[in-house]
């Protein structure tokens, strides 16, 4: 009888989100470490491939520039097909083929010598990001949690902030100490010693566990059945998906020419003190939210997430004081995280449980593909005035219009 009661209360353990021994948290911590390797090379690392590359090649920065937006695009379209690989060759192989790819494209990049080279480097690496980045994790944490799928995400996400700290900083440093290629080499290394084993280790398919939706999911017994056509002609899809398109677009373009465009007030040893004081408030912002994110409403959450950085933006067009520079990029940072992080728990309450993994690839595609575009429409518009004025009015613009569409929410589905 006792052992009877043993096990009982350890198969209650083993599948209760809330426990620490809930094997879905060690997944977790791969998720974690996996997007701080992802986005150390495959988002971060992009600026600093550039200015290397340019050393070395003298190539015009539009040509590298320009890899990395056909990088992002074709990556986009692969993430809509996120859902479907997992499915039919498991969590594992899924995840380390994605090391293999990311592993792989940063090799080239040290041997390519012409630009035909320098794109097919990028075309494998834009493999490893569909696998390794946003919608991957997502899809991973969303057969593995319900119930606590908002703080899951948030944690597994912060190794995206914790990237522009632990990954480029340490590239920079030891090119400068012993070049590119072997900078490149040791942490592609690092990359495989660490991530290899714990996917080994960790990552595996997930019990079939969550044919339940809680109090906060579509009304009980909807059996909807959810294509890609049928998302994207559906209103309360875009209502949930554009708005993140939108202001990611704003977010990545500003990122992306955050330094450029405080220097002139800052000087350049300021401009990335405000860098490091971004990505430091996006770790707490993303982190903070984690704690209450499955208990809000996550539409009003993200419309003043965006606000605020709409806000943001706007002081930067009125002043040049470092002070309030710094402090408006703080305000900025702390709403990083989320626009990656509540697309998948909006579509998690208002869509069909069964078809979260189809939903939240295609919705990641939408916004991969319109981001993609932010840098350069930032520069354009940054080369035509002569100042980064229209480029930061376009931002909060964008946001603006993001806070808008939010909070369009549809009315509750009907059972289909």
């Amino acid at each position: 009888m006792t052992h009877a009661l043993s096990l009982t209360a350890w198969s209650g353990t083993a599948t209760d989100e809330s426990s620490p021994r809930y094997r879905g948290w060690r997944v977790t911590l791969v998720c974690f470490v996996m997007a701080t390797f992802c986005w150390g090379f495959g988002f971060y690392g992009h600026g600093f491939y550039l200015a290397e590359l340019q050393r070395l090649h003298h190539w015009p920065a539009a040509l590298i520039s320009g890899a990395s937006t056909a990088y992002y695009v074709f990556s986009a379209i692969l993430v809509v097909f996120v859902n479907d690989v997992i499915a039919r060759i498991g969590l594992r192989a899924f995840v380390l083929g994605g090391i293999a790819c990311l592993g792989g494209s940063a090799i080239l990049l040290i041997v390519v010598t012409t630009p035909w080279q320098l794109f097919a480097a990028y075309l494998l690496m834009s493999f490893g990001w569909a696998a390794m980045s946003v919608g991957a994790i997502t899809n991973i944490i969303g057969l593995w949690f319900e119930h606590k799928r908002g703080l899951a995400i948030s944690i597994a996400l912060t190794g995206a902030s914790f990237a522009g700290i632990a990954v480029v900083p340490p590239l920079v440093f030891l090119t400068g100490a012993l070049g590119f290629a072997t900078a490149m080499l040791i942490a592609t290394a690092v990359m495989l010693v660490v991530l290899v084993p714990l996917t080994l280790a960790w990552i595996e398919d997930a019990p079939a566990k969550h044919d339940q939706r809680h109090d906060n999911g579509p009304a009980s017994g909807s059996t909807r059945t959810w294509t890609r056509a049928r998302a994207l002609r559906d209103f309360g899809f875009w209502t949930a998906s554009a708005p993140f398109a939108l202001a990611l677009m704003a977010q990545v373009g500003f990122l992306v020419h955050q330094i450029a465009l405080l220097e002139p007030s800052l000087g350049r040893a300021q401009a990335g003190v405000a860098v490091a004081v971004t990505t430091a408030m996006a770790i707490v912002g993303r982190l903070g939210a984690g704690t209450i994110i499955d208990r809000v409403d996550q539409r009003k959450a993200t419309a003043v997430s965006v606000g605020s950085q709409a806000a943001a933006l706007l002081v930067m067009t009125q002043t040049t004081d470092p002070t309030w520079l710094i402090a408006a990029c703080a305000v900025n940072g702390l709403s990083v995280g989320h626009l990656v992080t509540f697309p998948a728990l909006i579509i998690q309450r208002e869509f069909e449980p069964q078809s979260f993994g189809l939903l939240i690839g295609l919705s990641t595609a939408i916004s991969q593909f319109t981001y993609a575009f932010g840098p350069g429409v930032l520069g354009l518009l940054r080369d035509l005035t002569g100042s980064y004025t229209a480029s930061l009015a376009l931002c909060v613009v964008l946001d603006v219009a993001a806070a808008v569409i939010i909070l369009m929410k549809p009315s509750r589905r009907a059972a289909h």
